[in-house]
């Protein structure tokens, strides 16, 4: 049965603050939607249920999610408590004996954390189908559909309702690719906004960042804004911000230019259903009092994405090869999947002025970002050039990271826009905005000019403020509420 009110994470906090419910009867229902949903899903790994509890009885810290039932990646957000897979059977069950400052910001906002998901191998592709965890991650709104990717059981589990925000990462779309999928909000902040410490200064050239999926815009900004800041040590930190991003959602915005393009930044034709969506919400803006405008920026976006696959490549050799020292042997066939492997013999051909030459292109093309964006406060795009993909279609058993990215029915035909905004570091949201007849969600892509948080997350909540979508629920958690009801 649907509810009159959406169980976000605030709404649950405020059930814990007065009393309404415990932390331990939310983590029963977090658990009891794991086992109903879950094996359909594959979302959810590692559960420590104990590990829950005990952070409960040991008392929580008093910060905005208190009691909310809450989930890590199973990539990065190193943890004492949580081992990791990583996506990879070469790294299966990797123990930290420090906890990162992401985590540790997390875990303040009071939030119970009691398991880890699902992540492609070492965070590539637009897909959550790594070996290691027996099977693909799928889609609630339809389990022959992907959830998206790499933070792919991160969007599952949410839009499952299991939890109601979870943690992921975006490296290339990470996390607006599954929110795209699954029907939720995410958000990539501006380059270097959170912490990378202690285990690195940054990832994969400064592209790679945190970040959260959520049901509710109110949700992630609570959560940002716990979270953001550099830690000791960054090598380089995000522009400071005019005001909280909990504050921005709370001011709309004046009036803004919105760049609009209903192709890829090539020119090249979408699929109809992300066409209409982003002619629908360019429509809702104009209506707003935004000043509409079209918009195909200019910049070198082949360049920048050989370049980026190429950066990419030498991220997977290092964490492969790092792995192999530990362990002090060398590659054994199976250690990790085909387009892993693949990425790590590119990378052996690639010499360190190839790869500083990588960095500069991925350099200069944020210049040019930042220029077209003088004509613009926001540009509007789909996410996704089609709704999301068959399970399968871009499985990581296959010998060809190369054409997988950047070749013909690669990656990047697929998701054209979201890696862009990780080569300039500028901020980029994924609003669900639109259903297919078949009932898939396809979100539209915003971004704003480096450093202009605040202004694009102010939009994003004046979207969700005249077109909500958090009472949309798949059918598979429609039918799990139902037979609760009738229990």
């Amino acid at each position: 049965m649907k509810s009159d009110h959406v169980e976000d994470a605030t709404y649950l906090a405020g059930l814990v603050a007065t009393g309404a419910a415990s932390p331990d009867e939310l983590l029963d229902e977090a658990l009891a939607r794991v086992a109903a949903l879950n094996p359909a899903l594959n979302a959810v790994v590692m559960v420590q249920e104990a590990t829950a509890r005990a952070a409960i009885k040991a008392g929580l810290p008093d910060g905005p999610f208190k009691g909310v039932p809450f989930l890590i990646k199973d990539l990065g957000a190193e943890a004492i408590d949580f081992p990791s897979n990583s996506g990879s059977h070469l790294l299966r069950d990797t123990k930290y004996d420090y906890d990162s400052t992401i985590f540790t910001r997390m875990r303040a906002t009071g939030v119970v954390t009691f398991g880890r998901t699902t992540s492609p191998e070492g965070g590539i592709g637009p897909v959550t189908e790594a070996a290691v965890y027996g099977g693909p991650t799928r889609n609630p709104w339809d389990v022959r559909r992907t959830s998206g990717g790499s933070s792919g059981g991160a969007g599952a589990a949410v839009a499952a309702g299991i939890v109601p925000i979870a943690h992921g990462s975006d490296g290339g779309g990470s996390v607006r690719i599954p929110a795209s999928s699954c029907g939720l909000f995410g958000f990539k902040a501006t380059r270097a906004r959170f912490p990378d410490g202690p285990a690195s200064g940054e990832g994969w050239a400064g592209m790679a960042i945190d970040g959260f999926l959520s049901r509710t815009v109110r949700d992630n900004a609570t959560m940002i804004d716990a979270c953001v800041g550099a830690d000791s040590g960054a090598p380089y930190v995000a522009p400071a911000m005019e005001m909280s991003f909990s504050d921005a959602i709370a001011r709309p915005p004046r009036p803004l230019r919105i760049g609009v393009c209903d192709t890829t930044f090539t020119g090249d034709a979408i699929h109809p259903e992300c066409q209409t969506a982003v002619h629908k919400t360019a429509k809702l803006l104009e209506d707003m009092g935004h000043h509409i405008v079209p918009a195909l920026p200019a910049a070198d976006h082949s360049g920048m994405m050989a370049a980026w696959t190429k950066i990419v490549a030498c991220g997977t050799a290092l964490w492969i090869n790092a792995t192999l020292e530990a362990k002090g042997r060398g590659f054994q066939q199976g250690d990790v999947q085909g387009v892993a492997e693949s990425a790590l013999r590119l990378a052996d051909g690639i010499t360190g002025a190839e790869y500083l030459a990588a960095v500069n292109m991925v350099h200069a093309y944020g210049r040019q970002m930042a220029a077209a964006f003088d004509d613009y406060d926001i540009l509007l795009s789909a996410t996704l050039a089609e709704p999301p993909a068959p399970v399968g279609r871009f499985t990581h058993d296959r010998d060809d990271y190369e054409a997988y990215r950047v070749g013909a029915g690669g990656v990047f035909e697929y998701s054209p826009f979201c890696a862009v905004f990780n080569a300039s570091g500028q901020p980029a949201a994924t609003v669900p905005m639109h259903w297919t007849e078949d009932g898939l969600p396809v979100g539209v892509h915003l971004a704003a000019a480096y450093g202009a948080d605040a202004t694009l997350i102010g939009v994003c909540s004046q979207l969700e403020a005249a077109a909500p979508w958090a009472h949309r629920q798949p059918q598979m958690l429609e039918k799990y509420q139902a037979n609760q009801h009738s229990g």
